[in-house]
């Protein structure tokens, strides 16, 4: 009997620019396919910086060679993502057609740039390689959060239900964060608070004050843990035991991780935004894992959908188009 050839415990390697939004996306995608994997980060000169992603790979990585962190022997699958990273790994397509290249997010350089491209669904990218998923993908796996959820910290239990976890991003070149917004969202909060709810508070390096400061004074009445950045993140243990989220609409990471949970998401969309973005939570509200953050609560909704996971989705479309190429 012929054993189904299987990835899991391969070599893999990741290639990023470093920048840790990205990075954790490719990892989760090789966590979830069980490979042995390397993190390659390139930070090329700034004329190849400039020319990617159509350009070379930086002479400066001396590709190949065996001082280089691109030598032989060559992977059994790279993954890629972000601009800076595709020279890279066309470099490596190149000198090994042993290796299957994966890309995630659209490469700008067209489908042909790689074996399988995993884009999200609100990407207008199509061919016979491309994938769409509703979020990008992640390391919060289904196990992973059940073995989350089968120890609950005695902070955590000390709250009632319902657990609201407020996610803060901040602005980006697609959203500001006016002082408008930061009341807008103070005041819904404010009647979460009044309808009993307990809150766990995280926010990011680009979090304005003036919205941390509303959210801590609208909740000031109520239970809640505040994350202020020192000992260990708590981040994933509150999206294994929150009740629900309350998540900025400026990251695409954020709300899909929030979506993992199989529980209510309020999206908070603070002024700015763009088509892709509209797409992106539009298609997340279809599918019931979402819903506009309201001005006010009367009542705490609850509702439940089939997590998502992208990173399993999409390993598992690796899987099989790399047996196919590997058995045909």
């Amino acid at each position: 009997m012929v054993k189904t050839p299987t990835l899991k415990g391969r070599r893999a390697w990741i290639i990023t620019d470093g920048k840790a939004g990205m990075e954790v996306q490719v990892a989760g995608v090789a966590q979830a396919l069980e490979t042995n994997f390397e993190v390659k980060r390139v930070h090329p000169s700034r004329l190849w910086r400039l020319l990617a992603p159509w350009g070379p790979i930086d002479p400066g990585e001396r590709f190949g060679k065996d001082d280089s962190q691109f030598a032989p022997p060559w992977p059994d699958i790279a993954l890629a993502t972000g601009r800076l990273s595709i020279p890279a790994l066309r470099a490596v397509r190149k000198a090994s057609r042993e290796t299957y290249t994966v890309i995630l997010q659209n490469p700008r350089t067209g489908a042909g740039s790689a074996d399988l491209i995993a884009v999200p669904a609100h990407d207008t990218l199509t061919g016979g390689n491309v994938i769409h998923t509703l979020t990008a993908p992640h390391g919060f796996s289904q196990a992973r959060l059940a073995r989350l959820r089968a120890k609950l910290p005695k902070d955590i239990a000390a709250l009632p239900a319902s657990r609201v976890a407020v996610v803060l991003g901040g602005p980006n070149s697609i959203y500001t964060f006016t002082r408008e917004d930061s009341a807008k969202l103070g005041s819904s909060l404010a009647t979460m608070a009044t309808l009993g709810a307990s809150f766990l508070i995280t926010s990011s390096r680009r979090t304005p004050a003036h919205a941390l400061e509303a959210v801590l004074e609208a909740t000031q009445s109520a239970q809640r843990i505040v994350w202020d950045g020192a000992g260990v993140n708590p981040y994933e243990t509150w999206l294994a035991h929150a009740d629900m989220f309350v998540v900025t609409a400026d990251s695409i990471n954020m709300t899909g991780e929030a979506c993992a949970s199989g529980k209510p998401v309020y999206v908070f969309e603070p002024h700015g935004g763009s088509a892709k973005f509209t797409r992106f939570h539009e298609s997340l509200r279809r599918y019931g894992a979402t819903k506009r953050l309201p001005d006010a609560f009367s009542k705490l909704e609850k509702w439940s959908y089939a997590p998502l996971d992208s990173a399993s989705q999409i390993a598992a479309e690796i899987e099989r188009r790399w047996r196919e190429k590997r058995m045909g």
